[in-house]
């Protein structure tokens, strides 16, 4: 058995140091903090939490230990904030809002809206938007305009359909239609970081609502390069899925005309192998060809059957009669969200969205 440590967990973000510091910091800032039940509370059962029952036991022990109402509590953290030194950490004063506030709806968004500069509160404003979406979407509308970009961004994060982690909200998913004003507000928004959760937003949308966000898309002056950037980032799920009227409106409307051959190797991998696609492409066209090149794993699950993931290659402009060689390769490994499973595994090219060529890899 190994000595060495164990690589730090992102749960390891609410460590005992970090309780304890946290508890400190209260103790000097509110004198009737009662640090002892703030400690047991978090430090009780630790190591079973995982991260976000970590975050949250700490809401749930700071409104044990520091006395007042809600409002009186929120001020003390308000004052914590800037302490904390730590964007994730600092989530857990937007938690404490979302669990505690619910009942003080325009105190509590005006809260969110501070706590969101130093950890953001893109979950915690949900439980607002599901229990009251049409007062919720107005103020952030008005937060779309805030000279603070991290409030521009929660506003467009914060209400994304399908945010991971986040609860869904179901409204907006069968109707995206009221969030547009925020995503109009915002597209032209001088922050790339609250361009990219547009895009992300749009992205969210595409999954329920393709030709919403394709009519939206198609209105924009995609010759601005920022506008180009979030559309094709928006509409990366589409592309890669060979949605006819994605890929139309970035010139990967036409069917390819191409010959293309794919080789998988080595022909047998184990778990932790590298695998190497190589693909030749030539053009029997006597035009241009601006192509859209992807690649499509059919992985084997447990009860035998296959899902098929697709991963971007690479966008290339194939000269008339020209030929494009490529080359990638990745390593097969586990992931949280995907466990690999002994079996035949397909490989097919994809190109403008029509798939042209095959191979395939043996793992186990």
């Amino acid at each position: 058995m190994s000595d060495e440590p164990h690589p730090p967990q992102l749960k390891d973000w609410f460590d005992e140091a970090r309780y304890r510091a946290i508890g400190r910091e209260l103790a000097a800032l509110a004198p009737k903090f009662d640090e002892e039940v703030f400690l047991k509370l978090v430090l009780g059962g630790l190591s079973e939490r995982s991260l976000m029952q970590r975050l949250h036991q700490c809401a749930v022990a700071v409104d044990a230990a520091l006395p007042g109402s809600f409002q009186q509590k929120v001020r003390g953290l308000q004052k914590l904030a800037p302490k904390l030194g730590h964007e994730f950490v600092s989530i857990f004063l937007c938690d404490f809002v979302a669990t505690f506030g619910r009942a003080d709806f325009d105190f509590s968004m005006e809260a969110l809206r501070f706590f969101t500069g130093f950890g953001s509160a893109e979950f915690a404003v949900r439980p607002f938007i599901l229990a009251d979406q049409e007062r919720a979407l107005k103020t952030l509308r008005v937060w779309a305009a805030d000279p603070d970009e991290k409030v521009r961004r929660l506003a467009s994060e914060g209400s994304r359909p399908r945010l991971p982690w986040g609860l869904r909200l179901q409204a907006l998913v069968r109707d995206p239609a009221p969030t547009s004003a925020i995503l109009e507000a915002l597209k032209d928004d001088d922050s790339l970081f609250v361009r990219r959760s547009v895009a992300n937003h749009l992205n969210d949308i595409t999954k329920d609502h393709p030709e919403f966000v394709l009519q939206l898309l198609e209105a924009w002056d995609l010759e601005r390069e920022h506008l180009r950037w979030i559309a094709k980032h928006a509409c990366r799920t589409l592309i890669k899925r060979g949605h006819p009227r994605a890929l139309k409106l970035f010139g990967f409307g036409n069917q390819a005309e191409v010959t293309a051959s794919l080789q998988a190797a080595p022909p047998r991998l184990a778990l932790g192998d590298r695998l190497t696609l190589t693909a030749v492409i030539t053009s029997s066209s006597r035009k241009a060809q601006r192509l859209a090149v992807d690649y499509v794993i059919h992985y084997m699950k447990a009860r035998g059957v296959s899902a098929e993931k697709v991963f971007k290659w690479t966008v290339a402009d194939l000269p008339a009669h020209g030929t494009l060689e490529l080359s990638k390769s990745q390593v097969i490994r586990d992931f949280t969200t995907r466990k690999h499973h002994p079996g035949r595994h397909r490989v097919e090219l994809q190109i403008n969205g029509q798939r042209v060529a095959e191979s395939a890899f043996v793992l186990g």
